[in-house]
């Protein structure tokens, strides 16, 4: 049975804690069972700590390959289940560990980088694929050459909105 409370309610039941509050009523406020608390305070881990030793991929590779999973998706090419598993591999391999991932492992490292969860692919449409010829491109970049857009300090060139055109 998945638990009630987050590791966000332990958290802010610890800091009640810490600040002077009752094990208790931090228990009641914060929905966290007292045991765990009580476990908490006496230097027990979390359990997403306490399995990280047995992952494949240690946090830092986990946060990497997410950080990579977000770029292709940024850049519209999503990658497949297939396509992120094979490139663990190839880190795996980096690592001279040659086991294979198991069955689960994808369905693990999603639930562990929630952030990928809420991706989807987007398809872009061939017509406009096959439509992006340099011809009609090239326009485009040269509207980044106007006076009025060189103007516009690179810190606000992402963030732009009408009166900051109409200010330039």
């Amino acid at each position: 049975m998945k638990p009630s409370y987050t590791e966000e309610d332990v958290q802010g039941a610890l800091a009640e804690v810490a600040k002077g509050r009752s094990v208790r009523k931090a228990c009641l406020d914060w929905g966290v069972p007292r045991a765990t608390l009580q476990n908490r305070i006496n230097g027990h881990i979390s359990l997403k700590e306490a399995h990280e030793p047995f992952q494949r991929l240690s946090p830092v590779q986990e946060q990497r390959l997410t950080d990579w999973i977000l770029v292709q998706e940024a850049l519209g090419r999503s990658p497949t289940h297939a396509q992120i598993r094979a490139l663990a591999r190839r880190i795996l391999a980096a690592k001279r560990d040659a086991i294979p991932l198991g069955k689960r492992w994808m369905a693990g490292f999603i639930r562990r980088n929630p952030i990928l969860k809420t991706k989807k692919q987007l398809r872009i449409d061939s017509v406009r694929v096959n439509g992006a010829t340099t011809n009609i491109i090239r326009p485009w970049f040269q509207k980044l050459e106007i006076p009025v857009v060189k103007a516009i300090k690179p810190e606000n060139r992402w963030n732009m909105d009408e009166a900051s055109i109409m200010e330039g």
